[in-house]
Formats: structure tokens, sequence, C-alpha cells
């Protein structure tokens, strides 16, 4: 396909997304709808010469049988096979569960029929799908309505992530978090890139990824976009889980775990009580293989993830601050992880990467050791990209390049050669070392680590844009807000 038929598809299928949003179909509710019709034009594709494939697709709601009816008969037609779809079983069930038509205008959803229609998707290079679908994701994101961002991890961060932790073929690769499934695709895409033989390009596409998504709609979107991006088949088993991934221990273990949990520091349940009230109720977790039992979502997560990785997987999660600095059940979780696994690296990132607001977090890498008297890890080395560092998503957004740095300095092809860039002679270097002795005898084992100094409190000539400023001072309120939120919930036992 040239690339000039290619960026045509992408138009048509942006400039009919921006039509439908007149009549007030957001980002989400026309992915859901693209999803929809794409997977049943590709299952029509993929039943005709020359693949030949038996798809269990009911015979009155083939692809055929959408693309003649118009005005209300579409309408009906398209409402049943919604309904019936979502009866059926492995990924076609998941694809339509809970579907809906959220097209009210028949006209309007024949013309996207016929625009699916007009094009061979099944021939369509994986990627140039993927670019179509990706940019689609990560504008729903950006609808902060809808809240979709907190399921949309930055793709440069991702990126960031999987280059350090360099997967190798044949391996397996989990996120108990997956969202839309950045992290698989980042994966994918660096573990494609090599030289492969038959056998690792097969257990790539079909054995590689394991996923958890609670959000029937989030999930959906995961299935469609690991599929357009030629993961997994339309008749292969689904590996990607409903279930909540920390209610039980793993049924098996991975040999890496790369994800970003959901943000909310609490686990917890609503319900309507007698009065017909809203009531939150906090959940915690009673997992015996868990080395500490909380409420908190995010230590949760990552006592989880360290039970996901087999005796030699590796991990890299991102974390809010307050798992590297809260007391209690954070100090055990943070003392069981030097102890228990190697914690070599944490990234500290800026602020105005996140689509959700008010988030400061990290990385945290580790790697699964087996069980010893010694404590494993030796060194933990942290790269501060947060003192005076500046992105908003409108204007300066983070980029691949600007973690660059990172990258050098972590080493990916040998951890035992790192060089620290800070010094007594270089305050200002981000990358520096600290060892056990000195984490542990820290109060509370606080990771929560600075040294450069804030250029904007001595600086007053170099401050940055007015915007800028006003953007981090709306993050760091609403963060505060969202603390005051969760200690009025604590307190009353009830949703605010």
């Amino acid at each position: 396909m040239s690339n000039g038929n290619t960026s045509s598809i992408i138009q048509k299928v942006w400039s009919f997304c921006n039509t439908l949003r007149d009549d007030g179909v957001g980002y989400g509710d026309y992915l859901e709808q693209l999803t929809y019709l794409l997977f049943l034009k590709m299952a029509d594709e993929y039943s005709k010469p020359p693949y030949n494939r038996k798809l269990p697709i009911p015979k009155e709601y083939t692809w055929d049988k959408l693309t003649t009816p118009k005005g209300a008969a579409l309408e009906t037609h398209y409402n049943n096979l919604l309904r019936d779809l979502a009866k059926e079983k492995n990924i076609l069930g998941q694809i339509f569960t809970k579907s809906q038509n959220k097209i009210q205008d028949p006209a309007k959803l024949s013309r996207l029929i016929d625009l699916i229609d007009k094009e061979q998707w099944s021939t369509m290079a994986a990627d140039v799908k993927g670019e179509i679908y990706e940019g689609l994701l990560e504008k729903n994101a950006e609808d902060t309505k809808s809240g979709a961002g907190q399921y949309f991890t930055p793709r440069a961060l991702i990126k960031t992530m999987v280059q350090c932790v360099r997967p190798e073929p044949k391996k397996t690769i989990a996120d108990p978090a997956c969202g839309t499934g950045g992290f698989f695709l980042a994966a994918y895409d660096f573990l494609s890139s090599q030289d492969l033989d038959k056998e690792q390009r097969k257990f790539l596409k079909y054995n590689t990824f394991y996923g958890n998504e609670i959000v029937a709609s989030t999930r959906r979107l995961a299935l469609m976009n690991l599929f357009l991006h030629n993961i997994g088949d339309i008749d292969s088993e689904n590996f990607i889980s409903s279930a909540d991934a920390l209610v039980s221990s793993p049924s098996k273990t991975f040999d890496y775990v790369l994800a970003n949990p959901p943000f909310g520091k609490k686990s917890s349940m609503t319900f309507t009580n007698e009065e017909g009230e809203q009531e939150k109720e906090e959940l915690t977790y009673n997992r015996q293989d868990f080395w500490v039992t909380t409420s908190n979502k995010q230590l949760n997560f990552v006592q989880h993830i360290r039970t996901m990785l087999k005796t030699d997987g590796k991990a890299a999660v991102v974390v809010p601050d307050n798992v590297l600095f809260e007391g209690g059940a954070g100090e055990t979780v943070r003392k069981q992880l030097l102890d228990k696994t190697d914690l070599h690296t944490i990234l500290r990132l800026s602020t105005g990467i996140f689509y959700a607001n008010g988030v400061k977090a990290n990385v945290l890498f580790f790697d699964n050791k087996p069980a010893s008297k010694e404590p494993w890890t030796k060194d933990v080395w942290i790269f501060d990209y947060r003192t005076n560092t500046h992105h908003t998503l409108k204007k300066n957004r983070m980029q691949f390049e600007d973690l660059k740095e990172f990258i050098d300095c972590y080493n990916p092809k040998n951890r035992n050669k790192r060089k620290a860039t800070w010094s007594e002679s270089n305050p200002d270097g981000r990358w520096r070392r600290f060892t056990y002795e000195e984490i542990i005898n820290r109060d509370k084992t606080s990771l929560d680590i600075t040294w450069i100094k804030d250029k904007s409190l001595a600086d007053l000539d170099n401050l940055p844009d007015p915007d800028v400023l006003a953007i981090e001072i709306v993050e760091n309120l609403e963060a505060g807000l969202e603390n005051f939120r969760e200690i009025i919930d604590s307190i009353n036992g009830k949703k605010s």
C-alpha cells in the first residue's frame, strides 16, 4: 500500500470522527462503533479467498447483511447485531460485551459502514491499522470528561521502560492492569524488530502476552488494539482476563511484568445503602502471599506484581509518590522489596505528562530473586527527571528523546557498568547511586529522595512560562484536593 493511500485512509477515519462529534458522539463512542464494524469487516475478509477461514460470525450478522439495509431498517439490524453478538463465546463475545449503538442517525451509520467497506483491511499493514487506532485512543484519553486518560500511559514512557527491560523472544510478558494494551504493543514492536525465526514469531503472536482489565469498554479497546497490531487472531483464545488481578494469587508466573496500575490510592467498593445513598467501603485483599494487608491499591499492586514474576523475572512499574514515602504498610513493602528483590532503579518522573491531573509518579525497576538470608538489593540508582523539568500535554509534551539520557544512564545492555552523573563537583547531575545501607537507615526507609536544587526557588530571572507555572500550581492543588477527598471518604465511609 502506498504512503499516499495510507494517509488518505487515516484522514478519512479522522474526518468522519469530527463529523460525528458535531452530533455529540465523543471519541470514546466513535472508537467503540469503529471497533465493532472493523471487527466484522475483517472477519468477512478472512472468511473469503485467499484465507477461506471458518469464523464464528452467525450468518444473519455477516458484513454483507450490514451493507444492504438503510434508514430505520439498518438501525434495527445493527441494534440486534450488537445485542446478539455479545452472547457469543471467545474473542467475538468479548469484543461485543455490553455493546450499544451510539450513532443515532442511520444515515451517518450507513456512511461509516460505507467508509469501512471500501477498504481491504486484512491486507493493510499492522502498523497502519495500529496507527489509526492508537491515534484515536490518544484522542480519547485527551477527552478529560470521559475519564479515559487514566487508562492511557504516555507512549514515550512506555517505550522507555521497554527499552530498559529489553524483553527477549519466547518469554512471557504480563500487565495486571493493561488498559488499552500500550505496554504489549511497545514490547511487540521491540521484539518484532529483531531477527526472529518462525517459532519465535509464532510465540510472539500467540503466547507472549497476558493481561487483566476489569473495565469492559477498555478491555474491548485493548483486544481490538492488539488484534489490529497482529497480536493474537480473530479466533484465538482471549488473553486479557476481565477478573480483578488483586483478588487471588496468580495462576502462573511470568518473565516480565510491565505495568502502570490505575491511579487512586485506596481500593474500594461502591454500593447503595438502605437509604438509597451511595456508600464506599474500603477493600482489603487478604492474600497469604502478600507481605502486608492494606487497602492501599498501589501497594497491593506492587506486592501482586512481585508474586507474578518467575524467580528470575523482571518488572518495571509506574507508581505514585506515596509508594515511596508512606509509613506503615508502605514501609513494610519497601523493606521487603529491597530484601526479596533487586530494586535497582527508580526513575522520578516530571509532572504534566499524564492525562489524569495532579499525578506525581515514578517507575520502579526490580528483578525477582530466590529466597536468601541476605538482602538482594545492593544499590538503588535514582534518576531525577522531575526537578527543573517542565512538561505539559498542550505545550512541550514529553517525547521519547527526552528520556534518552535516562536510558543511557540505565545502561540496559550492561547494568553492572553504570556511571553516576552526580558528584559533589556536579550537584545538578540527575543520576545518583545510593547503597542499601543508606536507604535502609532513612526514616521509614523512604525512597522519596531528591538532591538537585529547584532553580525556580533561586533563579527568579529564569522561571518557566507563566502558563507552565499555572498548570503546575493547578496540578499541585488537584493532588492536594484528591488527598483531602480520600481523608473525607475514610472519615465518613461515604462517597463525597
